[in-house]
């Protein structure tokens, strides 16, 4: 996830545009029906990173699809978001945009006359303020910053939530954003596993991982309690998978994905039915406070206060920094091992929790809330 600005220690570096599938050619590609081909002014949004970076600017999304109701919102990020894109309902294409790691595109594969008006809701520097300067928009909407004087903006804050971020953005520009206003619609098509427990042991990086002898023991509880458990991968998270469920005593099919990521549609169908999903701080998360589904999610070295779920006792966030300890970033998000912070969390407690967020699911009626956090 993001939230790092682009210049600083730590900061994502300038790199290549990545090559788009040969059948997208790097043109803006429709992702919403009704995106249709008559030519309509454009605004450009930059968020070429992950799904939960994504899901957590949904609020903004949202809010320029409501001040700028006759444009097409164009949406820059990997074009392996295509169908979460879609699935928010608010973008009509997205124009394939990635970089290695956490760096930002130098270039964008832009075609036709300028956009009208281009968001940055990647950085805060020249790093993502120059690929949308190129094209010439009529507005560009970004945090100033000392290295791109003739950008006008708000200033950059180290110890904001996500959210509350990018909404603060647009509200500076005039633009009304809620960050609470996060949810996707339900999937239409219905749950492969209605009922079950998902739980996701992956992440993007070892920092964030629970060890999955942790999740096998929580899995193997809730198996011998009656519950069906589903374990879900990313690509190439398979071996982490079938780890937890070989552990667990779970059977072959009960592994989603692993290979290749679960396709999203199907993803959302069985995240949106299940009783409960156990998570660290990654994109799943994310898509569980998307759809309302009562989660737990495992944090280690970002604190929950800078990408934790909304307050809503539905979501439970399990946190363990200790006094003195720098209360934002006292861990390295992107090192190899697991932090210090996520081995502090007990499976007894992972448990009480996930039968505390279902119990509130089960009485709680869908809505959005403010973002807060659950510390023991």
């Amino acid at each position: 996830m993001n939230g790092t600005p682009d210049t600083g220690p730590g900061a994502p570096r300038p790199a290549r545009t990545a090559a788009a599938p040969p059948e997208e050619d790097g043109r803006p590609v429709p992702v919403r029906p009704g995106g249709g081909h008559e030519p309509r002014p454009r605004v450009l949004v930059l968020r070429a990173l992950g799904l939960g970076d994504l899901l957590a600017v949904v609020p903004c999304l949202r809010a320029l699809r409501r001040a700028l109701p006759a444009h097409d919102l164009v949406l820059a990020a990997p074009a392996r978001l295509s169908a979460a894109a879609a699935a928010t309902g608010l973008v009509d294409r997205l124009l394939p945009a990635a970089a290695p790691g956490r760096a930002v595109p130098t270039a964008l594969a832009w075609t036709g006359p300028p956009p009208e008006v281009a968001v940055d809701l990647h950085g805060n520097g020249p790093a993502s303020h120059k690929p949308l300067q190129d094209l010439r928009p009529g507005r560009l909407l970004a945090f100033r910053h000392p290295h791109t004087p003739d950008v006008a903006g708000p200033g950059w804050r180290e110890d904001e939530h996500e959210r509350d971020r990018w909404c603060r953005l647009l509200r500076w520009y005039g633009i009304e954003a809620d960050p609470a206003d996060v949810r996707l619609p339900h999937p239409e098509d219905p749950s492969p596993a209605p009922g079950a427990i998902v739980i996701h042991p992956g992440a993007d990086s070892g920092a964030r991982r629970w060890p999955p002898e942790r999740f096998a023991a929580v899995a193997r509880a809730l198996r011998r309690a009656g519950h069906r458990v589903v374990v879900t991968a990313g690509a190439d998270e398979g071996p982490l998978a079938r780890a937890v469920a070989d552990g667990a005593g779970l059977p072959p099919e009960a592994v989603w994905g692993g290979t290749d990521d679960v396709p999203f549609r199907l993803l959302c169908s069985l995240v949106a039915g299940a009783r409960c999903v156990v998570v660290g701080d990654t994109g799943l998360a994310h898509l569980a406070t998307a759809l309302g589904t009562p989660s737990v999610v495992l944090f280690g070295p970002v604190a929950p206060r800078l990408w934790g779920p909304p307050r809503d006792p539905r979501h439970q966030v399990l946190w363990h920094p200790r006094p003195g300890e720098d209360p934002l970033r006292p861990g390295d998000a992107h090192g190899r091992a697991p932090d210090a912070r996520l081995l502090r969390i007990r499976v007894e407690e992972v448990l009480e929790a996930v039968a505390s967020a279902a119990r509130h699911g089960a009485d709680a009626a869908p809505g959005p809330a403010d973002p807060a956090y659950r510390r023991r």
